[in-house]
């Protein structure tokens, strides 16, 4: 990593928090598609690992910033590192929360909307994956970061869009007016992911650019 040469447990720290944040969206993704398939230990199984995966970022990223501030390193670029890893792990939270909100509030998803909620939630893990490819080439490969920044915002675009056309379907629909509201929430909750993807990204934009002046 051209910021912590040297520092061999610092780099390891970060590549594990990366690659936690990343499994994570993989698994968000399963725990939606377990959910909708009516698969219970699935779907249980995949929110517990969330959980723990989410832990284990909070206590990597701690670690990561005390091992900066103890050994004085990149006193120039500190905050900006603090500040990606802190918005990168907005997106292991969301994966924990929208999961935990199909598990207290249990939505009834019509079978025929299966696939749209489907196609959104892997418009929003695809995001999150890039935004994470990106922020790992920030710290290894800084030239491979634009193509991964145009991948999550053409993810979360999709995500947008799909989002819309879910939406749209809900509230014309004859459900009831309770229910158009719920099944419109837990949706947006979906799409939040790729939104937290794409502030991830805009921050990497403008570091980027930074490191490159």
């Amino acid at each position: 990593m051209w910021f912590f040469s040297g520092a061999n447990k610092l780099e390891k720290d970060i590549d594990t928090l990366l690659e936690k944040i990343k499994e994570s969206a993989f698994i968000f993704s399963k725990g939606i598609e377990c959910y909708l398939k009516k698969d219970e230990e699935c779907f249980f199984s995949s929110l517990e690992k969330v959980k723990n995966l989410e832990s284990d970022v909070d206590n990597l990223r701690r670690n990561i910033e005390q091992e900066l501030y103890k050994r004085s390193l990149i006193p120039d670029h500190r905050g900006d590192v603090l500040g990606l890893l802190e918005t990168l792990d907005d997106i292991i939270d969301t994966a924990e929360s929208t999961l935990k909100s199909f598990e207290t509030e249990i939505p009834e998803v019509p079978e025929n909307w299966h696939p749209d909620f489907l196609k959104l939630t892997e418009n929003s893990r695809d995001a999150a994956i890039a935004c994470v490819n990106a922020a790992s080439a920030f710290f290894n490969a800084v030239f491979e970061v634009k193509s991964y920044l145009n991948r999550v915002y053409y993810f979360e675009k999709e995500a947008d869009r799909i989002s819309r056309e879910v939406k749209r379907k809900i509230f014309q629909s004859n459900l009831k007016q309770s229910r158009k509201i719920h099944l419109r929430y837990f949706a947006l909750s979906i799409e939040t992911m790729s939104d937290k993807a794409e502030a991830v990204a805009d921050r990497l934009a403008i570091y980027t650019i930074k490191r490159e002046l």
